[in-house]
């Protein structure tokens, strides 16, 4: 069993209080692939150009993630340039599609015996492409950002009604459901059909909403944070992964894939592009997790 993550995968120029990187490793795809490979057997969908660097996919090879979905084609990578001036909030400065405008996810065949799968940020369609060609998973999740919710909010609407977890941080989901209370915006997200939704809150940790239940995280504190790039598809990717092996989401569950989501995230800020997840110990990863639960009343 295994987790297909279907995103973006990119070069980012990103700039932060702390500094700055050109054409780094980036995409949501890439982000939450190599979280996940921490906890599962991860199968990557995407497309990068011929200029995309070697050294990339060799990070990904290392981290035996899965590339017989990973499209290689003539033309450029998509890039993103993005600022940080408060931490909580990119201001993107430049977005260049290139090969991503025209992508169109193609699953090899032995992703379609999953056993999970993460629609990490993508147009909605793109994600409705990939749900109409599966139907086996035992838990299928997708992401999304505002750029989504303003442009094609009842696309992402049919998406949202055919998962079963729904990740959003704290703007995103108010937009979407025109509520100023994230409990009452959860509640609309969960009649629309999903069993979970996950809110993200940056610096103020993250919250699982059921029907029945309300599970908080707090952040793990990081002294300094360098780039949150990537931090909620990081947290989306272990939180999905660490769904292996399990065919309900019970409780116990929901709580365990929190707590890793959470350290993974905190890995991911504290240095720039994915550098912060790559070449982990599983007993420095535990280490964290037993840490958070120690902060936790």
């Amino acid at each position: 069993m295994s987790l297909v993550v279907v995103g973006s995968i990119g070069l980012d120029c990103i700039s932060t209080p702390a500094g700055s990187v050109i054409d780094a490793i980036g995409g949501s795809a890439v982000y939450g692939s190599l979280a996940a490979s921490y906890f599962a057997d991860v199968h990557i969908i995407g497309v990068v150009g011929n200029d995309y660097p070697s050294h990339a996919i060799d990070v990904m090879r290392r981290h035996n993630i899965h590339l017989d979905g990973l499209e290689i084609a003539a033309g450029k990578t998509f890039r993103w340039t993005g600022e940080y001036h408060n931490l909580n909030k990119a201001e993107t400065l430049l977005t260049e599609l290139n090969l991503f405008a025209d992508f169109v996810p193609k699953l090899p065949q032995n992703c379609c015996t999953c056993h999970s799968l993460l629609l990490a940020n993508i147009h909605p369609e793109l994600q409705l492409q990939v749900l109409r060609k599966t139907s086996s998973y035992n838990h299928v999740a997708c992401d999304t950002m505002n750029f989504w919710i303003e442009g094609c909010p009842d696309k992402l609407a049919e998406v949202i009604s055919k998962v079963h977890i729904a990740f959003m941080n704290e703007d995103e989901i108010k937009a979407f459901t025109g509520e100023n209370n994230i409990y009452l915006a959860a509640e609309k997200l969960l009649a629309m059909g999903p069993k979970v939704t996950v809110v993200k809150r940056g610096e103020y940790g993250s919250v699982a909403i059921t029907s029945n239940n309300i599970y908080y995280a707090p952040a793990y504190p990081i002294k300094l944070v360098k780039d949150p790039t990537g931090a909620g598809d990081s947290f989306a990717g272990a939180f999905m992964a660490c769904l292996e092996g399990h065919n309900d989401l019970s409780d116990d569950v929901i709580k365990e894939a929190m707590r890793y989501a959470t350290v993974m995230a905190a890995f991911n800020v504290s240095e720039f592009s994915v550098n912060g997840i790559l070449d982990l110990s599983m007993q420095t990863i535990n280490e964290f997790k037993d840490s958070l639960c120690q902060m936790t009343v």
